[in-house]
């Protein structure tokens, strides 16, 4: 092992990769800050001048600074103007375009840089030391496994309901469910509830659906309420975005916050299949459950902890994600599909034998996400002042601008005009649920890991001829009760506290 990693950083730390992770860290910050382009659009795109590059480990590096770029810039959105264009941004938004509207953008920018260093950091550092081991725990992984984490990820309803919302949470997740089954599934090559529309046959896509849910009825908003549309001035100050410093007491809050969610978000992405998006709702589920009081209500509203939170989650994952993809062959993601058609392309197998076959490409891997991170905390924190600027603009100039993103978004996710309309219809339905006040996240919760539940259920009755494999299989079990915890937590605490209240009121 440490002849390994003396060898990977040598490999690493040469000229030419030095600038493969500084080019990798930009490409992908600048990419991800845009609604819309996530990170598999652009790997796609430069998987020739990978393979033109002619060096596998030049190569990885520089689509693997890409890809967690594009994670870390992903928040900027986001924060910004709420329209997360990567699945694994959307929990960032719930806390941290309230910050926004507050006029803490400029705070909200710099907790989301440092928990995405941290997050990122740690990541690589377990990564380093335990992906031997983790690669055998990741091949204890089955669809039964699989289904139940989905179910522990739709369990997260529970955080993003908040009081008296329950019920309406989970009419929002069972019309993100039905959603999630337009189209052919992976296993029926059937369309299903399509109407006969051909632009239907592949299902709604998910970038169209994440503008319909939070950009475009912001832009709504800001059209029907003047008033909204005074953000960014805090305490009557004349343009200048402030308070851009985390205060100690605030590091003293995200310190274990960061510190949970960055081993949890990377254990989460060493399952394949699982990666950045379960670990972002994951970890801020887990986060909200186990606040107390204040800190509990304030989930939601503009919470620090709420966006440090996912943006630690999400990073750690995504470092994690390399587990089953260098060690196994096996990619957790689209992403890291991608990465490993990359890998192929460039003669480079994946799998048991790279550490012994390629010990310098599957180091220096690891060595440049330590790099890369760092790369990015530096380009990222210089920037914050600027970005926050955005929230500056005009009203009059800001709701084009929300709309042109919102609109090209969701066309270049599937190049097709009809998104367009569907973008619309679902950006009007969305805006007159927000109005009746029902919560838009488990919507895109159920969408999002609807898909993936249906199909490792089907492989799983298929494979046991039933659903037994829901009580014979001890992780399986283990992991369904976990969710069913994370549901009944939230209601026992909520009676219990209102059972002391009654209580402190009778013995007055």
């Amino acid at each position: 092992m440490l002849e390994g990693i003396s060898m990977g950083l040598l490999t690493a730390l040469s000229i030419q990769n030095l600038l493969m992770v500084v080019a990798g860290c930009l490409i992908g910050t600048l990419i991800g800050m845009l609604p819309g382009l996530g990170p598999m659009s652009i790997i796609a795109i430069m998987i020739p001048v990978a393979i033109k590059i002619g060096d596998p480990s030049a190569a990885l590096i520089l689509l693997a600074g890409v890809y967690y770029g594009a994670i870390f810039g992903g928040s900027t959105s986001s924060i910004l103007i709420n329209a997360p264009g990567v699945a694994g941004t959307v929990a960032t938004s719930f806390d941290g375009y309230p910050m926004a509207r507050q006029g803490k953008a400029g705070k909200a920018l710099t907790v989301a840089a440092v928990s995405s260093f941290a997050g990122g950091t740690v990541g690589a550092i377990l990564l380093m030391g335990f992906a031997p081991a983790l690669s055998s725990v990741a091949l204890l992984f089955h669809s039964a496994e699989y289904f139940a984490l989905m179910v522990v990820g739709l369990s997260a309803i529970a955080a993003f309901a908040g009081t008296g919302k329950v019920v309406k949470a989970l009419m929002m997740t069972v019309i993100g469910l039905m959603l999630a089954t337009v189209g052919e599934s992976a296993l029926f090559n059937a369309p299903r509830f399509t109407m006969g529309l051909i632009d239907l046959q592949s299902g709604f896509s998910f970038i169209t659906l994440a503008m319909a849910l939070f950009a475009l009825p912001e832009a709504m908003m800001l059209v029907l309420d003047p008033k909204r549309g005074e953000r960014g001035k805090a305490d009557g100050d004349k343009g200048e975005i402030k308070d851009l410093r985390i205060t100690r007491e605030e590091a003293r809050q995200i310190a274990p916050v960061i510190g949970r969610q960055s081993i949890q978000g990377f254990l989460i992405g060493v399952m394949p299949g699982a990666g950045a998006t379960i670990a972002s709702f994951l970890g801020y589920a887990v986060e909200r459950n186990i606040a107390k009081g204040a800190d509990q209500e304030a989930f939601g509203k503009g919470s620090i902890k709420g966006l440090s939170a996912p943006e630690t989650a999400n990073n750690a994952a995504c470092t994690g994600s390399f587990v089953p993809l260098l060690t196994l062959g096996i990619p957790g993601s689209g992403t890291t599909a991608i990465l490993l058609g990359a890998l192929i392309a460039l003669n480079v197998n994946p799998g048991p034998r790279l550490m012994v076959d390629n010990p310098s490409i599957f180091w220096a891997v690891i060595i440049s996400m330590y790099i890369g991170n760092v790369v990015l905390l530096i380009l990222n924190l210089p920037l914050i002042p600027y970005i926050a600027k955005l929230l500056l603009i005009p009203r009059n100039y800001l709701i084009p601008f929300i709309l042109f993103f919102t609109m090209i978004g969701a066309y270049i996710g599937q190049n097709n005009a009809t998104e367009l309309l569907i973008l619309v219809g679902l950006g009007v339905f969305a805006t007159i649920l927000r109005f009746a006040d029902y919560p838009l996240p488990p919507l895109l919760i159920g969408f999002i890991l609807g898909g993936m539940l249906e199909d490792n259920f089907a492989r799983a009755v298929n494979l046991t001829d039933g659903i037994s494999f829901m009580y014979e299989r001890p992780m399986t079990l283990a992991l369904l009760l976990f969710g069913a915890v994370l549901i009944f937590l939230p209601a026992y605490r909520r009676r219990r506290a209102k059972a002391l209240k009654q209580g402190v009121a009778q013995g007055d």
